[in-house]
């Protein structure tokens, strides 16, 4: 069988809901049925095969060519299979996903992994805002899952996390952990103002120092056992963070957010 390949026909003057176009949801249907289902395109309902061009009848196996940033909603509830998206996505890719793989070879929009509950997503390029975080007025942001990003990562990034591990090759934004609730963020790269703000349990994993809130304490120096079976954990992904001589175990820690419950820390790599 072959992948289920969309290849876009031409940019939409709005944007596209792909939310029905997952696995589970295209489980048994064949090609011409599935050109048959309708995505809402701004105020309009628009036919699949009126937006892409279909081939193959792999449905657990989805392939999108030519995408941009107008297709929303990519992989949403997602709980088998893989997606394959060549280009860049809209906001909420991978919203409240649960299990399976989704890669992309681009950027993609706001709220990438929000409410994410388990499964695979990779970003080659950048992320936008809120990246593993909560919806707007919801207390539980990303639950579960693994989250690499090659590039950059936005402000608010893993925002209200519960559970899981956001791994961000690059700089992250403003805010970055901020009222989270537990899990993991390791940066490699630069870090933005607040950090940590009003973090209440979870561990912040960074390689540069970042600019720390007076809300955090200086714990001293630890070098941790927990670090080296973490990084080993992250060995069969495709990123930095699987490499050998990325890993550490000396870190300078600090805990808060003192404000909160202070149960949080930030460990940051400490200088060979």
């Amino acid at each position: 069988m072959k992948p289920l390949t969309l290849s876009v026909k031409q940019i939409p003057d709005q944007r596209v809901d792909m939310s029905p176009l997952v696995a589970q949801q295209l489980s048994g249907k064949k090609t011409v049925d599935i050109g048959k289902i309708t995505l809402q395109c701004g105020k309009n309902l628009v036919r699949v095969d009126a937006l892409f061009n279909l081939s193959g009848d792999d449905t657990s196996n989805i392939v999108i060519k030519n995408s941009h940033n107008k297709l929303d909603f990519i992989g949403k509830d997602m709980d088998a299979g893989k997606i394959s998206v060549e280009g860049d996505t809209g906001a909420y890719l991978a919203l409240g996903m649960k299990s399976g793989e989704i890669h992309v070879s681009g950027n993609c929009g706001i709220f990438a992994a929000c409410e994410m509950r388990g499964g695979l997503l990779a970003i080659t390029g950048n992320a936008g805002d809120f990246v593993g975080s909560a919806l707007p007025g919801n207390k539980k942001g990303m639950n579960g899952g693994t989250v690499v990003i090659k590039g950059n990562a936005g402000d608010r990034a893993g925002d209200r996390m519960r559970r899981g591990y956001l791994l961000i090759e690059g700089n992250a934004g403003d805010y970055c952990g901020s009222r989270m609730i537990a899990g993991t963020i390791a940066v490699m790269g630069k870090t933005g103002q607040h950090i940590g703000y009003n973090m209440r349990r979870g561990t912040l994993l960074l390689w540069e120092q970042p600019k720390l809130p007076p809300t955090f304490n200086d714990c001293g120096t630890h070098s941790l056992a927990i670090l080296p079976i973490l990084f080993a954990s992250f060995r069969q992904l495709d990123s930095k963070f699987a490499r050998p001589d990325t890993a550490f175990n000396r870190v300078h820690r600090y805990g808060g957010d003192i404000a909160e419950l202070a149960r949080g820390e930030i460990l940051v790599k400490n200088p060979d």
